[in-house]
């Protein structure tokens, strides 16, 4: 058996390099391990962004009711290991190595077939169900797709409900240029007859998924039109034919986490008759605790992380820091990916005090990327070090991989 960091080693060594995902040779390996999906119920969720908190908030929600939540989350920003948990704690270094062992052969035998082998994405899916089905089982499973949804390898599951939190523009290479084709590409996870809970959305992208459930005789239930949430000063309420609750409070920050927490309560409340613990206290104990790594995090008093990589995030991210920290003095440290729109970030940061960065990463955008008059510096640790016993707002962004860095840095840091 494998020690975990060769088990590692051997999981990164399965990249893409360019290749798509494949269903046929997905379900050649799910075949032969007896179809480990089907073996728990699930939930699907899809979108630009909110995927990750909607994730964690719906977690919480099931885990305070007494059920056993797998996650299925990317990337991670700690270690690997969160990408597959249970009620929040990480998949174990041994349990890895056991579920590795467990279906190595069939890795083995895919990649000699005419299907080729694994993508690390596939088999890390793959890794997934076999651990919330056979290693440790649970009561239910949140599986975040990749990229997209309909040609995501994780859409050969059959949940109990699909839930897109957003439409906006990310991954257009892979997705496309216009709204409706990013659209019709998420609303490939809505499955016949189960329910499709939907976040607020541009109108052409709206029109695509009434379509799409209509063709599928999935009932739509969107959010601003099926059930809304009502703002308070400290609190808000949320409002639906399912049910109503007042006062609630939220341990994420922003405005916007309001409304993936109205995702949340929708879906759970759609899902009573399935899961009778889910009660009220359940609701209010899971919002109140669910925690996300990266997003909107204060890792220290005046330091804030949010991986916003994409202009919508960028937006969500400045508003947040607009209704939570009115008054504080902000300065930004931003770095980003090549492929993603950072024209498109920068204009909405401009006016702010920004500074840019690069990081180690494949595909990391260089300083030299980045138009002259940024203000620029090599070493985000240099910028880190102006943040001692200062009052201003730190907030550093962008790509999720540059937040991991700097969230381990200064982690790391604070241990012994």
């Amino acid at each position: 058996m494998l020690s975990y960091q060769e088990t590692l080693q051997a999981i990164h060594s399965h990249k893409a390099n360019g290749r798509r995902p494949d269903f046929k040779r997905l379900n050649w390996i799910l075949d032969k391990l007896g179809r480990p999906q089907a073996g728990f119920p699930s939930l699907h969720i899809v979108g630009t962004n909110g995927k990750g908190s909607t994730t964690a908030l719906l977690q919480a929600i099931f885990t305070t009711a007494g059920y056993k939540t797998g996650t299925f989350t990317s990337p991670f920003i700690t270690r690997f290991n969160e990408r597959i948990a249970i009620d929040g704690q990480p998949i174990s270094d041994k349990e890895l190595v056991e579920v590795f062992d467990l279906v190595q052969p069939r890795f083995d035998q895919v990649a000699e077939t005419e299907f080729g082998s694994l993508t690390e994405f596939e088999l890390v899916t793959v890794l997934a169900f076999l651990y919330f089905e056979r290693i440790k089982p649970v009561d239910i499973a949140i599986i975040e797709a990749g990229i997209g949804g309909r040609f995501d390898s994780t859409n050969v599951i059959n949940p109990l409900a699909t839930i897109c939190t957003s439409i906006g523009y990310d991954h257009t290479d892979t997705l496309g240029e216009r709204l409706a084709d990013i659209a019709w590409q998420k609303a490939g996870a809505i499955k016949p007859a189960k329910p499709i809970v939907l976040g607020q959305v541009p109108l052409e992208a709206q029109t695509v998924f009434e379509n799409e459930a209509k063709k599928l005789g999935a009932a739509l239930y969107q959010a601003g039109c099926d059930f809304q949430v009502k703002d308070r000063e400290d609190s808000f309420d949320f409002m639906s034919p399912q049910g109503n609750l007042e006062n609630l409070s939220l341990s994420l920050m922003g405005p916007h986490q309001r409304d993936n927490a109205a995702l949340a309560l929708e879906t759970a409340l759609l899902l009573q008759a399935v899961f009778p613990k889910l009660d009220e206290e359940a609701f209010r104990i899971g919002l109140q605790t669910a925690t996300w790594p990266g997003r909107g995090e204060l890792v220290r008093p005046n330091i804030l992380l949010d991986g916003a990589h994409n202009p919508q995030g960028i937006g969500a991210l400045l508003e947040l820091l607009e209704t939570d920290f009115p008054n504080s003095s902000k300065h930004f440290l931003f770095a980003g990916l090549k492929r993603k729109d950072l024209a498109g970030m920068l204009e909405l940061l401009d006016g702010q005090d920004l500074t840019i960065t690069s990081f180690d990463f494949p595909g990391a955008a260089e300083l030299a990327d980045y138009p002259d008059y940024f203000k620029k510096i090599e070493d985000f640790r240099d910028w880190l070090s102006q943040t001692q016993d200062s009052q201003a707002l730190y907030v550093v962004t962008g790509s999720l991989y540059f937040i991991s860095q700097v969230r381990h840095f200064l982690l790391d840091k604070e241990t012994p």
